[in-house]
């Protein structure tokens, strides 16, 4: 049957769509943090944030069927539903963000933060980390570094690498001086753009680099990019799509673990639980600005059904306790993986923050060489073993663990005696 599918998505669909795994996984269905395939074998889900609060929740179901059977219509008529959700989003963030623009995509919050800092700022310029991906349209595909594009970088976007305090170069290094290094080449993009005559429009930030492999970054060195950038006249957006909504565990938002406020913060994926939602957050005067020179309408974004969906969304993770889970589980993961990495010298320290982390692997004890084959093979064995995760970075040697928030203490040992195994199983005895 799974074969079968196999050739009927690429008859339809082609063969260029990616899927996970050598050999893809057909799901059937889902329940909290746990999915079931075509055979009826069960996978903890150890990878997707898109189903926050746990794939199918029961109050989500109940919240879109109960709105979609009442009402479902754009945006261009009143709603209380639309409105309770937007007022109940914008509590979320601090007083200067009060205005919230709703989308079907990350893709489409990302483009139209865009547009508001291309129109504010009369700039063209855009600066992006060199190892990143923010959506798919024609424009973010021009910024697209992360991925491969046919598009390329567009002539007006410069990138700059993120420092990383764990990497081999700037072990035991002074991070104030990996700091300044790691900003001297965002001065340069920022020359380059000012010198070619397109100005400085905008910088795009993921809170917690997760395309990057998720790394460690001196403190100062998102303050000193959104510092500079501003200076230069642009704005800071702030790409929340896979850090908010609590993911991260010690902030609700990724970027409020910097000393810092987005002129401009795109959510996506988990903010509908699986239901398609986004939204671009910012400022009155940005989006009054931008409103008065533009009639701006999105036919599905914010539409009862979807804002019913979101506002239960919040409202679960309030009411489960989901924040406060993040943060004390990855705690405790983070400890139980430190471990598991201590006995081996092929594996680096543990990254990343609240249930949002990984851990990189490598060819040498003096991790020199990174080692994507072996990060491969370990995803490949996890797998095997019921638990489903991937891998990210440059080199793709970092282990990509990122669990819905309905993870439960008893779901923890599964997670971490996988990994464990498998790192036996591909690494050999430490």
């Amino acid at each position: 049957m799974t074969e079968d599918l196999l050739e009927r998505r690429f008859a339809t669909i082609g063969r260029h769509s990616p899927l996970f795994y050598d050999q893809p996984v057909h799901l059937v269905s889902g329940s909290g943090v746990w999915l079931t395939d075509a055979d009826g074998r069960r996978y903890l889900d150890a990878y997707n944030n898109v189903p926050h609060v746990g794939h199918a929740h029961p109050r989500v179901v109940e919240a879109l069927c109960r709105q979609a059977a009442t009402l479902n219509i754009h945006t261009r008529y009143l709603d209380e539903r639309v409105v309770e959700y937007a007022e109940e989003l914008l509590g979320r963030f601090e007083p200067e963000l009060d205005r919230v623009v709703f989308a079907n995509s990350g893709s489409e919050a990302n483009e139209l933060a865009f547009r508001v800092a291309l129109q504010h700022t009369g700039a063209r310029g855009i600066l992006v980390t060199d190892y990143s991906y923010h959506g798919n349209t024609s424009l973010l595909a021009g910024l697209t570094t992360g991925l491969k594009t046919h598009e390329g970088l567009a002539p007006h976007v410069r990138s700059f690498p993120v420092p990383d305090m764990d990497a081999a170069a700037n072990d035991g290094r002074d991070p104030a001086v990996v700091r300044d290094e790691a900003l001297r080449h965002v001065d340069e993009a920022i020359d380059q753009l000012l010198g070619s005559g397109f100005g400085v429009a905008a910088v795009i930030v993921e809170s917690i680099f997760s395309t990057e492999g998720l790394p460690r970054v001196p403190a100062g060195f998102v303050e000193g990019v959104a510092a500079r950038v501003r200076a230069a006249g642009g704005l800071v957006i702030g790409d929340e799509v896979q850090a908010g909504l609590g993911r991260t565990g010690s902030t609700f938002w990724g970027y409020q673990r910097y000393d810092l406020v987005p002129d401009l913060v795109t959510l996506g994926k988990p903010l509908g639980n699986g239901h398609p939602l986004a939204a671009t957050v910012t400022t009155a005067a940005l989006w009054e600005e931008f409103g008065a020179r533009n009639e701006f309408f999105n036919t599905f974004a914010g539409n009862p059904v979807s804002s019913a969906v979101g506002l239960e969304v919040l409202r679960i993770i309030d009411d489960e306790g989901l924040f406060a889970r993040s943060a004390r589980l990855g705690s405790v993961i983070r400890s139980d993986l430190t471990q598991l990495t201590a006995q081996h010298d092929r594996l680096g320290p543990v990254k990343g923050d609240g249930l949002f982390f990984g851990f990189s692997v490598f060819e040498d004890a003096g991790h020199a060489r990174p080692d994507g084959p072996a990060t491969r093979r370990l995803v490949e064995e996890v797998k095997r073993r019921g638990v489903l995760l991937s891998r990210i970075g440059p080199t793709g040697s970092v282990l990509k663990i990122r669990p819905p928030l309905a993870l439960q203490d008893e779901d923890v040992p599964t997670l971490t005696g996988a990994l464990r195994e498998s790192v036996l199983t591909v690494l050999g005895q430490p």
